[in-house]
């Protein structure tokens, strides 16, 4: 039983230290800590936990020995538990919040410097600089730099940088992208110089150019269009290895 004590009241401090405020663990043995509607710092209770399984395993000999197997069993299991329960109550994931507004830098304007907003941006004139948005990404205009997006689409455009799309990427006739894309669909109707990963499907237009490879869960090449590279369904649920063996 001393053993058993000693384990007990070891396990009521670890309880006592994860809960804000303090309490009393050891009077209340169906105790439930909520940290759902408190923000807790990941990196410090993790280091209590750390502390903790250190105190587990370095624990002191008792009267009648070490502890047993079981019990440090028990005791590092009731610390991993703990661990999870931090980790799935404060970490989620987190979607971007996309606001139903447009920004729309006009035809005559020029503006140098990185772009950044969480509704959507219309470009019609000139950006030298990254642009980022949560939402759709218009351009009909010219970006010297990289683009981050919901959704892209290219319409008689000229684009210098990397295209990195959650969607759909579109890229007109007589747009020309001269940069990878990245996307999870893409529609290429226009002229592009780099690589296309693309997770789901690429429809390749008649009138499009492309110089680069293209990695995709399948791919529709339209005819008339020019492709100067490799073309990989890497992303395709076919054991394409399998059908022939080892």
């Amino acid at each position: 039983m001393g053993l058993f004590k000693d384990f007990k009241e070891d396990w009521s401090q670890a309880v006592n230290e994860l809960v804000p405020g303090g309490g009393n663990a050891e009077n209340d043995d169906n105790l439930v800590v909520d940290t759902l509607g408190e923000d807790v710092d990941i990196q410090s209770e993790l280091s209590k936990l750390d502390g903790l399984l250190e105190q587990v395993k370095e624990a002191p000999v008792t009267e009648k020995g070490e502890r047993t197997k079981e019990e440090s069993i028990a005791a590092s299991a009731y610390v991993k538990t703990e661990e999870r329960r931090i980790m799935d109550t404060t970490v989620r994931e987190e979607h971007p919040i996309v606001l139903d507004e447009t920004s729309v830098i006009t035809q005559s304007t020029t503006l140098t410097g990185n772009l950044s907003t969480a509704g959507s941006f219309d470009i019609q004139g000139t950006v030298n600089g990254n642009v980022t948005c949560n939402g759709k990404l218009v351009v009909t205009g010219t970006i010297n730099g990289n683009s981050s997006a919901s959704e892209f689409f290219a319409d008689v455009a000229k684009v210098e940088g990397e295209v990195v799309s959650s969607g759909t990427v579109k890229i007109g006739a007589g747009s020309v992208i001269i940069g990878n894309i990245v996307a999870s669909s893409a529609v290429i109707a226009g002229a592009v110089k780099g690589d296309i990963d693309v997770q789901g499907p690429v429809v390749v237009d008649t009138s499009a150019v492309i110089m680069g490879n293209i990695k995709s869960r399948s791919v529709q090449i339209n005819n008339g269009a020019v492709i100067e590279g490799f073309c990989s369904q890497c992303y395709a649920d076919i054991d394409v290895q399998g059908l022939f063996g080892k």
